[in-house]
């Protein structure tokens, strides 16, 4: 008892756990897709490349899938590898909820509950010409394979959180625990990048972004501190920012 009021007296605080970590749980065998998904923030999720799980399941470009649709994730799906999709019967899904805050661009699509993430996402190919830092900052926490799948960039809240290079708006919204109000871009059919705990996003789903576009600001949504938690995959795996940025 004396120990634990000494403890409480002496600012002691719990340590914050890091729930990047704890949001990639190992996947099920089968997966009900829900409503605000898209097929990029589930592969995200569990560590997955897109392609793999599309192939599985018979789902080709723009990779639509809907709410109620079971999706095989370790496994080919049966009956000739195509995967049961619930389809909107008579009128589409009522468009979820969404906390982004757009800009005008040039081409976009319609976000609908369950989305796709447009026909094309940057052009094919195994590289990204130029890389660009998504923000300025201090890098606070480094990548680390087991623990720490990208790295963390302190600020302030509203700092311009920018896309470090080229590509499509795949997904936009806060589904993924751990991550907060989360952007992911997908670059070519290699490359994706992830910005995690904005204060806002200034993107949606389908756009197209150029490189150094702003797309949200910094904040601290999902987390206790304000920073970008940013992440690059590579054919789903996570690699180190830091080799790849100038």
């Amino acid at each position: 008892m004396l120990c634990a009021l000494a403890s409480c007296s002496s600012g002691y605080r719990a340590p914050v756990e890091d729930r990047h970590t704890k949001s990639r749980s190992a996947p099920p065998s089968v997966y009900n897709v829900q409503r605000g998904d898209t097929l990029y923030s589930i592969t995200w999720r569990y560590g997955l490349d897109y392609r793999t799980v599309a192939s599985a399941n018979g789902i080709s470009s723009p990779y639509t899938i809907y709410p109620g649709q079971k999706l095989y994730l370790k496994k080919k799906a049966p009956s000739a590898s195509r995967s049961t999709a619930v389809k909107p019967s008579s009128t589409q899904p009522t468009p979820g909820k969404s906390s982004a805050t757009t800009k005008a661009v040039p081409r976009t699509t319609t976000t609908s509950s369950t989305r796709s993430s447009g026909k094309s996402a940057g052009k094919p190919g195994a590289t990204v010409s130029t890389w660009r830092w998504p923000t300025a900052g201090k890098v606070t926490r480094g990548y680390s394979s087991t623990v720490h799948k990208g790295i963390d960039i302190a600020g302030k809240r509203g700092d311009a959180i920018v896309a470090v290079a080229a590509g499509r708006v795949v997904y936009a919204g806060a589904g993924i625990v751990g991550y907060g109000e989360l952007l992911i871009i997908k670059h070519n059919e290699i490359y994706l990048s992830a910005y995690g705990h904005n204060y806002r996003l200034l993107v949606k789903e389908g756009e197209q972004v150029k490189a150094g576009q702003k797309i949200a600001e910094k904040g601290s949504s999902g987390t206790d501190t304000v920073k970008l938690h940013f992440e690059i995959r590579k054919e789903g795996k996570p690699v180190d920012p830091q080799k790849l940025l100038p």
